[in-house]
């Protein structure tokens, strides 16, 4: 939170301050996702995030600085997610291909059950410096976390071959991905997966 509280937050219709809070954090977070997802995307404004979100600017204020401080906590909050989710599935796998596998599937739902945040990932339309910035930041995040786990899971020794191998299947992944969540590719859920999955493991079998 971006304001400090001078005082402990009283309690109001049952809900505990710091649980109003937080829940206007996540509404303002929401209508951002919804605004930068749209056919048309526009400049994120606190006027129009507050619309969206059914709140004053005063409650805008009380958790962010500004829109680009917004934008990039909720960019954050999808690669954090995304990252969690992946990591956890891949260390549940036997082996390397069900651990390949359980991060991509990991993935893809995640894209799937919320559109908006493939877009947010991917989306061409979304030029803004801070999404620019912080899309250039997760791909270096990926790069690591995928040259890690080919180490791990591959025994792979670790070097710039293994890291430029990373540089490339988190590129092709990211656009296998931002072309399905458009709609471009005609494959169901598990082509794409299994797709994915052969790029990354391209001598195994999914």
């Amino acid at each position: 939170m971006t304001s400090q509280q001078s005082e402990p937050l009283r309690s109001y219709g049952g809900e505990a301050g710091d649980a109003r809070v937080a829940r206007r954090r996540t509404a303002l977070m929401e209508a951002t996702l919804d605004e930068l997802a749209g056919p048309e995307p526009g400049s994120v404004t606190v006027r129009g995030i507050c619309e969206r979100a059914r709140l004053t600017p005063r409650y805008f204020y009380e958790s962010f600085a500004g829109t680009d401080e917004l934008v990039g906590e909720t960019y954050d909050a999808v690669i954090a997610e995304i990252a969690e989710r992946a990591l956890t599935a891949f260390a549940a796998g036997d082996d390397s291909l069900d651990k390949v596998t359980g991060a991509v599937t990991a993935l893809v739902d995640v894209i799937e059950s919320d559109p908006r945040k493939g877009r947010l990932m991917f989306a061409d339309t979304l030029r803004s410096p801070v999404i620019i910035d912080k899309r250039a930041a997760a791909a270096q995040l990926f790069v690591r976390l995928t040259s890690e786990s080919a180490t791990q899971a591959l025994g792979l020794e670790p070097g710039p071959e293994v890291t430029a191998a990373a540089h490339f299947q988190v590129g092709g992944l990211g656009r296998i991905l931002a072309s399905w969540n458009e709609g471009l590719l005609d494959v169901d859920r598990d082509q794409l997966i299994g797709v994915c999955v052969r790029m990354l493991l391209p001598e195994e079998r999914a």
